[in-house]
């Protein structure tokens, strides 16, 4: 997801490394059902909770869940019940059934398997953009909670385009053609917005063809869109304004270095290059952004159909020059 940053907001690298080494990640106690804190974006234990390039700042998140199946749990709480019934002579009320399916719980965590997910944060302090490699919104609110928390004085703004990527999408699968900068790939989905929801989808296949223009003129809105930008990075637009199956092309990443730091750096340099670019060309696509009001994480989630916010993930590892969520 892309947010603004507001223009009141200035900080030091050291100040935000500090604050975000009070909430550095803590694996999961024994009872614990989850864990959220920073980890180390280099990968480095002990390293820096910040990575600072070009300008450019790069910090990772890490969440730890619990993971108990619902069926073991549901099994857990009908053994309980049932000795119950058995000494007591009676059956266990609502009430207290929940009373002991939250002991279940904290019975089998101590066994249950752990299930990590990391998500990166991006900020570009010059340029005011922050950027979350997260795949749904309630992922990025989370990210920005913690993120606003460990920041104080934090402020975000939501961007806006005058179009929204439904109708850009169609325009240009209507005109065969692309906009300035960009080419249309080959994948789409088209989907009807009545309750049936009748979706075509196309892959590997070519689009600047007579059917796909009419499924358009039928109704079919475009949900989906792989595209290439500058022939240097290739994506999938979808009609919320996310970029999935972001994928740096053969040439971006040549005569990198091999060594393991040395690439970290590189890879980061180029990659946040690339998206400085590909961003705003975007956004100018659609038509460009508008005025935006001032958001805080209570109205992260709030969207309309010309209000969308652009989610885009960056490679997650050193070397991982594709992702997708």
């Amino acid at each position: 997801m892309v947010y603004r940053i507001g223009s009141a907001w200035s900080a030091a690298v050291d100040q935000v490394e500090a604050n975000l080494h009070k909430q550095r990640f803590v694996p999961c106690s024994a009872s614990q059902e989850q864990s959220i804190g920073w980890i180390e974006p280099r990968g480095v234990a002990n390293g820096p909770l910040v990575e600072s390039i070009g300008g450019h700042w790069m910090l990772k998140l890490q969440i730890e869940n619990k993971v108990v199946p619902g069926s073991v749990i549901k099994r857990k709480v009908e053994e309980l019940a049932a000795h119950i019934e058995l000494t007591e002579g009676r059956k266990p009320g609502k009430k207290e059934r929940k009373d002991i399916r939250d002991n279940a719980m904290l019975e089998l965590l101590p066994m249950a398997f752990t299930k990590q997910a990391a998500v990166q944060v991006w900020l570009d302090p010059v340029g005011r953009m922050l950027t979350l490699d997260a795949g749904s919104q309630g992922r990025a609110d989370a990210v920005m909670t913690c993120l606003m928390e460990a920041v104080p004085g934090l402020t975000v703004e939501l961007i806006q385009t005058t179009l929204s990527p439904a109708v850009c999408m169609s325009g240009w699968l209507s005109s065969f053609e692309a906009p300035a900068g960009f080419s249309i790939d080959r994948e789409c989905e088209l989907k009807s917005p009545d309750e049936n929801k009748a979706t075509v989808r196309y892959v590997k296949h070519a689009l600047d063809i007579d059917e796909v223009r009419q499924h358009i003129e039928g109704g079919k809105v475009p949900t989906k869109l792989a595209m290439t930008w500058e022939g240097r990075v290739s994506f999938v637009l979808t009609e919320n304004m996310q970029v999935k199956k972001l994928s740096f092309l053969e040439g971006v990443f040549e005569g990198t270095s091999g060594e393991k730091e040395d690439k970290f750096d590189a890879d980061m340099a180029i990659t946040t290059g690339e998206l400085s670019q590909l961003i705003p060309d975007l956004l100018l696509a659609l038509g460009g952004e508008q005025g935006i009001a001032l958001a805080g994480t209570a109205s992260l989630a709030m969207h309309s159909e010309a209000t969308v916010s652009p989610s885009i993930t960056v490679p997650k590892d050193e070397g991982d020059h594709g992702a997708d969520f």
